[in-house]
């Protein structure tokens, strides 16, 4: 395996390569107030149903369990488990778990990945040529191709639903597909509750092969259950970081993409995006500051409905 890393404005990614195949991915941006693996000072602020409201880093979360000598307006430790995220209908807040130790703050991609090569800001994109907007391109489209079909991703409030897509013999596409939806799951960490739609197997013998190629393949720790007769198999993982799905659904993410591209042009760079993008990045001029100084020139933005970076 090999393992990629870059840093640009506003976020960190890595690639884990086995030769020509990406791995894994791995965004980190650098605004997550509480992010995965943090210890911190926290401050209950009221209990609630099995529950605590705590405040951490300047955000309210929820904690549990609640020790049962932990009182309102005390300071403790806590360490995040769950980072926030919006599910399209309602954000879900940060949650933590009481922690007995020094405060640290989150690993970051490095420490994850303690022997890996460090991408130039410079130079050609090499991160982009090892598959970063390949993967991206997933991720914002929910379309993953395999041989022989393709996998169509719908992130829903409850759960993230992956159709099984393609012609031929139903048994040897569900096959393919089990193998993909494995690598997928992986490539772009997905966790928490999903369900895979397969095409209809005739015979139970038939959907335990596909069970058992899934429970060779999907990433530990899982949970899942047998594929039922109508091809439906519902897996569920621990979600503790965002997946490069719901990261794609971010504000910002396309801004902090397109910081990416402009950090190898030289001299003054214009970025040019739609309403949201341009708004978020001019809310944010420590991030086309830390541009200017990569770049040598000045940064200016402009609206339009096509994104895009140039140099000029």
């Amino acid at each position: 395996m090999t393992t990629l890393i870059e840093t640009a404005p506003g976020a960190t990614r890595a690639l884990v390569l086995a030769g020509d195949t990406v791995f894994e991915a791995h965004l980190r941006r650098s605004d997550v107030a509480l992010p995965w693996g943090l210890i911190a000072t926290t401050r209950l602020v009221r209990r609630e149903a099995g529950q605590a409201v705590v405040q951490a880093a300047g955000e309210e979360a929820l904690l549990a369990p609640v020790p049962a000598d932990w009182h309102q307006g005390q300071s403790r430790l806590a360490k995040v488990v769950r980072e926030a995220r919006s599910d399209g209908a309602r954000d879900k807040q940060a949650r933590l778990v009481a922690h007995e130790g020094p405060a640290q703050a989150a690993p970051w991609l490095i420490d994850l990945f303690p022997d890996h090569e460090m991408i130039s800001p410079f130079g050609p994109d090499l991160l982009a040529e090892a598959g970063w907007d390949a993967v991206m391109e997933e991720a914002i489209t929910g379309v993953v191709d395999f041989p022989g079909g393709r996998l169509l991703m719908a992130p829903t409030p409850g759960m993230l639903v992956i159709d099984v897509d393609g012609a031929g013999d139903p048994g040897r596409l569900a096959a393919a597909a089990a193998h993909a939806v494995a690598a997928t799951i992986r490539r772009h960490g997905i966790g928490g509750p999903l369900v895979v739609d397969f095409p209809s197997l005739g015979g139970r013998a038939a959907r335990a092969a596909v069970d058992a190629l899934l429970a060779e393949h999907l990433p530990a720790p899982f949970e899942k259950t047998a594929m039922n007769g109508f091809g439906l198999v519902q897996i569920i993982r621990p979600r503790g970081r965002l997946s490069l799905l719901e990261e794609a659904r971010r504000p910002g993410f396309a801004a902090l993409e397109l910081l990416r591209r402009a950090m190898r042009l030289t001299g003054a760079v214009t970025i040019t995006g739609p309403a949201a993008v341009h708004d978020w990045l001019s809310a944010r001029p420590a991030l086309t500051a830390e541009l200017a100084r990569l770049t040598g020139g000045r940064v200016a933005l402009q609206r339009g409905d096509i994104a895009h970076v140039q140099q000029g």
